[in-house]
């Protein structure tokens, strides 16, 4: 009695079945997680124009800034930020540090940006 053996056998289906359902899941997986590093990116970039423009716009008024902090809200592309612009003393009276921090309106407790700068006094 000869046996036919050209074919694969159920057992060699299924485990065949098995391998590709896992390396599809591993694609799933990675191009979810880099979909979602992508959004990061834009926001980041985003929040970090936010707090340019923040500073620019201090530096354009050609202003001495007050101390302490002042918040603001500002849209960038389709996301919204909130800044925080903390102003403090530095050793030379002339100057200011200031610190501009940004976070996403839907998730305040995330910093996506921070920018330090120094105004000068101008007399």
């Amino acid at each position: 009695m000869r046996r036919n053996t050209t074919g694969f056998t159920l057992l060699e289906t299924l485990i065949a079945l098995a391998v590709i359902s896992l390396a599809l899941g591993a694609a799933v997986r990675a191009s979810a997680f880099g979909a979602q590093r992508a959004h990061d990116l834009q926001q980041r970039t985003l929040g970090g124009w936010v707090a340019s423009n923040v500073v620019n716009e201090v530096l354009a008024m050609r202003d001495f800034p007050e101390m302490g902090a002042v918040e603001g809200k500002s849209k960038m592309g389709a996301f919204e930020f909130n800044w925080v612009r903390e102003v403090g003393p530095t050793p030379n009276l002339s100057f200011r540090r200031m610190e501009i921090k940004v976070y996403p309106a839907d998730t305040p407790d995330e910093l996506v940006a921070r920018q330090v700068s120094y105004v000068a006094k101008v007399k």
